[in-house]
C-alpha cells in the first residue's frame, strides 16, 4: 500500500517527469505512459534508502522513457512524410525562460530525434534540467565518465544542427506580424523577404491529411508554398470553416486552426536575426488532440 506522503512526493515531481519524458519522446501519450510506468515503479519499490526523491524519480522516468523511445524509433522510421513532435500550448514559465523555450521548440525536438536514445537522455537531463554527470550516469547505469562522453557527443551533434533561436520578444513579435501579414496577403515577394535564405519547412499529415512528404528548403520555395497554402485556406479549399488564432506553442509563436471546437491544424515558426528560420505545419489529427484539449506545458 502506498503511503499518502509517497503519493504526494510523486505528485510534487509529476510536472518535472512529464517535461523530461515529453522532451525525450515528443508525444503527449508516450510521455504520459512513461509517467504512469514511473508511478508503478515508485509505488512498488522500497523507498527506505531514497534521500533525494527528485534524483530518484529522474532516474525512473529516464529509464521508462528510454524503453519507450527505443520502441518508438522503429515506428517513426516507417512514418509517412516528416515526423514532427506533438505540439503543446506553452505556459508562461516556458515562454519567459529562453533556455526552456528553445529546448521545447518543435525545431529543437526534431534535432533531438536524430540523437541516439542515450544521447537524447543525457542532453535533456544535462542541458535542460541541469543534472550533473554523476546523477545522469546513475540514472543510465553508466559510469560518470561515460555519461560525460555521451553528453559531449550529443552537444556537438545538437550544436551543428541547432536551430537559430531569438530571445528578443519584441523582434519576435515584429517579425511574426510581418510574416503573417505577408502570408495572408499572398504577397510572395514580401513573404520571401521575411524568410531566412536557408529556411526549412516541415509538414506532418501523418499519412492522413494533406502535407508535403519531404522537407522544403529555401526562402523562394517556402515562400511560394506558404502563399499557396494561404490562398487555399482563404478560398476554403483547405481546412474549410477553420478559424485561425495566434497563440504560444512550444515556447514560441504559433497559429491554431479550430473548427467546431476541435483543432484541425497548427503552424509554428522560429525567429532569429529578424527572419523566420524554420516553419512546422501539423495537420495529422493524432498530433492535435492535446491542443484541442488545451493541454499546457509547464516546464
Amino acid at each position: 500500500m502506498v503511503r499518502q506522503a509517497d503519493a504526494e512526493t510523486f505528485e510534487a515531481h509529476r510536472d518535472l517527469m512529464f517535461a523530461v519524458a515529453y522532451r525525450m519522446l515528443g508525444t503527449v501519450a508516450d510521455a504520459e505512459d512513461a509517467v504512469r510506468d514511473a508511478w508503478l515503479s515508485w509505488s512498488a519499490a522500497p523507498r527506505g534508502g531514497v534521500t533525494d526523491p527528485r534524483r530518484y524519480l529522474a532516474k525512473v522516468i529516464t529509464n521508462t522513457s528510454l524503453n519507450r523511445l527505443r520502441a518508438a524509433r522503429a515506428r517513426r522510421e516507417a512514418y509517412v512524410g516528416p515526423w514532427l513532435p506533438e505540439p503543446l500550448l506553452s505556459h508562461s514559465d516556458v515562454t519567459e525562460r529562453p533556455e526552456l523555450a528553445e529546448s521545447v521548440s518543435l525545431a529543437m525536438l526534431v534535432v533531438l530525434e536524430s540523437l541516439t536514445p542515450e544521447e537524447r537522455a543525457v542532453f535533456v537531463l544535462r542541458e535542460v534540467f541541469g543534472f550533473g554527470y554523476a546523477e545522469i550516469g546513475a540514472a543510465l547505469g553508466r559510469p560518470e565518465t561515460t555519461a560525460r562522453q555521451i553528453g559531449h557527443r550529443a552537444r556537438e551533434h545538437v550544436q551543428a544542427r541547432r536551430p537559430r533561436f531569438e530571445v528578443d520578444h519584441g523582434q519576435q513579435r515584429e517579425v511574426t506580424e510581418r510574416f503573417l501579414d505577408a502570408a495572408s496577403g499572398g504577397d510572395i515577394d514580401r513573404l520571401i523577404s521575411v524568410l531566412a535564405p536557408d529556411v526549412t519547412l516541415l509538414s506532418d499529415g501523418g499519412g492522413v491529411a494533406r502535407a508535403a512528404l519531404r522537407p522544403v528548403t529555401g526562402a523562394a520555395k517556402v515562400g511560394r508554398l506558404m502563399a499557396g497554402l494561404a490562398a487555399k485556406l482563404q478560398a476554403g479549399r483547405d481546412l474549410p470553416g477553420a478559424v485561425p488564432e495566434l497563440t504560444e506553442i512550444n515556447g514560441g509563436p504559433g497559429l491554431v486552426y479550430t473548427r467546431d471546437g476541435q483543432v484541425v491544424g497548427a503552424v509554428t515558426w522560429m525567429v532569429s536575426g529578424g527572419l523566420v528560420t524554420a516553419v512546422q505545419i501539423i495537420t495529422s489529427p493524432g498530433k492535435l488532440t492535446a491542443l484541442s484539449a488545451g493541454r499546457t506545458l509547464t516546464l
